[in-house]
């Protein structure tokens, strides 16, 4: 039976393919902003965002119940209070992420699916790190479906196998009960016929009685 998938990519994987896609975009410029132009580098920004997400799983994964139950609570507070694309992507992550209580797969994809119908509202790492959690919810999805489907399978095979054996087995004992009827309507046939020969031979004269 296929068993439903728990671990997740290695977060560090992850966190080298968002880094090299923003190194692809200018992150690790060998050139510095010089002091007059502070301007923010949107790969960089970009990149930090998606580190704090990594980390925001890991500490789901490798925190107690109560950690795990205040990350969870805030992340809904969050969303409910100021509900930008970012905080819905934090919830998604975190009700997305298994090995806790409050693990939602339905509706983190939900939530992932309607970030990727606006995806211009998403930073370029957060597309992609939206893009791959997607998948590997949407693959355990796909498996515990499956498990559901073959569970549901098994236990009507097993309720067909009990009911032919319950079958089978109330003909034996109708088969036994009507064998038993026979038997004993014959012994009665039996004790029927003794009777009549022992009442015959009651009624016979003897020899001895008459005279000639």
């Amino acid at each position: 039976m296929l068993t439903r998938r728990d671990k997740r990519a290695p977060l560090a994987g992850l966190m080298s393919v968002l880094l090299a896609s923003g190194c692809a975009n200018g992150f690790f410029s060998s050139k510095h902003p010089t002091e007059s132009t502070p301007a923010v580098d949107p790969a960089a920004a970009s990149a930090t965002q998606v580190a704090q997400y990594l980390k925001l799983q890991q500490r789901l994964l490798q925190g107690g119940p109560a950690e795990q139950a205040e990350i969870v609570a805030n992340a809904q507070r969050d969303y409910e209070t100021a509900p930008t694309p970012s905080r819905q992507l934090k919830l998604a992550l975190v009700l997305g992420t298994s090995g806790h209580p409050s693990t939602d797969l339905p509706r983190a994809a939900g939530l992932m699916r309607e970030l990727m119908a606006n995806p211009e509202n998403l930073l370029p790492g957060e597309r992609t790190l939206t893009f791959v959690e997607l998948s590997q919810i949407d693959d355990a999805l796909t498996l515990e479906a499956e498990n559901r489907r073959l569970q549901s399978e098994l236990a009507h095979a097993d309720l067909q196998r009990q009911t032919t054996a319950n079958h089978r087995l109330q003909a034996e004992l109708d088969e036994n009960a009507r064998l038993r009827k026979e038997l004993e309507e014959a012994r009665a046939k039996l004790d029927a016929i003794a009777n009549i020969e022992r009442s015959l031979n009651e009624r016979k004269p003897t020899a001895t009685g008459h005279t000639p």
